[in-house]
């Protein structure tokens, strides 16, 4: 089973990289995708780096850590990008896999008001971790609760802590803070 964990990743850091090995380990997946969103329905106009600097972050995150890739299967279409239509496009691409969606309780709570909801969960299980201070929500379509370390980390806090010219080392990976230095992201212009 392959499990899917999409997102803004604007930046990536190491409360979303725990989550994920925390979900691999927990489910025994063979593989953990990460899909970052070229723009989020339900987030539009709100993303601060481009999407293709949001993948690069990603694969410098988890470059050299088995079982972790980058999909950037809703990069690379036109936004804004539906669950739904990620899983038609990957069902076709890869027949016969199994996927698995990773969502926070916040997000699991919102899948009912998702596009084509009914066939999001017709094409994947859902896995939810929980997030604190955010009730889990009761729902025959969880398939499973994946017990995540509690890392209380936001992107939007790592983004005025660059535009502001304060450190994001240890929040992210080096590799992440490296390019976000070089590439001058978050910074007001």
């Amino acid at each position: 089973m392959v499990g899917l964990f999409g997102g803004s990743f604007d930046p990536v850091h190491h409360g979303h990289l725990l989550v994920a090995v925390a979900a691999a380990e927990a489910l025994g997946l063979e593989e953990l995708r990460f899909v970052p969103a070229r723009e989020q329905p339900f987030k539009e106009g709100t993303h601060v780096a481009s999407v293709t600097d949001r993948v690069e972050m990603l694969r410098r995150a988890v470059a050299g850590t088995p079982g972790l890739t980058v999909d950037p299967i809703e990069a690379d279409r036109p936004g804004p990008s539906y669950t739904v239509e990620t899983l038609r496009l990957l069902r076709e691409r890869e027949p016969g896999r199994e996927f698995i969606l990773l969502l926070g309780a916040d997000a699991a709570a919102g899948l009912p008001k998702w596009r084509e909801s009914e066939e999001v969960l017709r094409l994947a299980r859902v896995a939810v971790f929980a997030r604190p201070g955010v009730p889990m929500p009761e729902a025959p379509w969880v398939s499973a609760v994946v017990p995540a370390p509690a890392i209380d980390i936001s992107a939007t806090e790592l983004r005025r802590r660059a535009a502001a010219g304060r450190s994001i080392r240890f929040y992210v990976p080096d590799a992440v803070a490296t390019y976000v230095a070089e590439r001058g992201l978050y910074r007001k212009a």
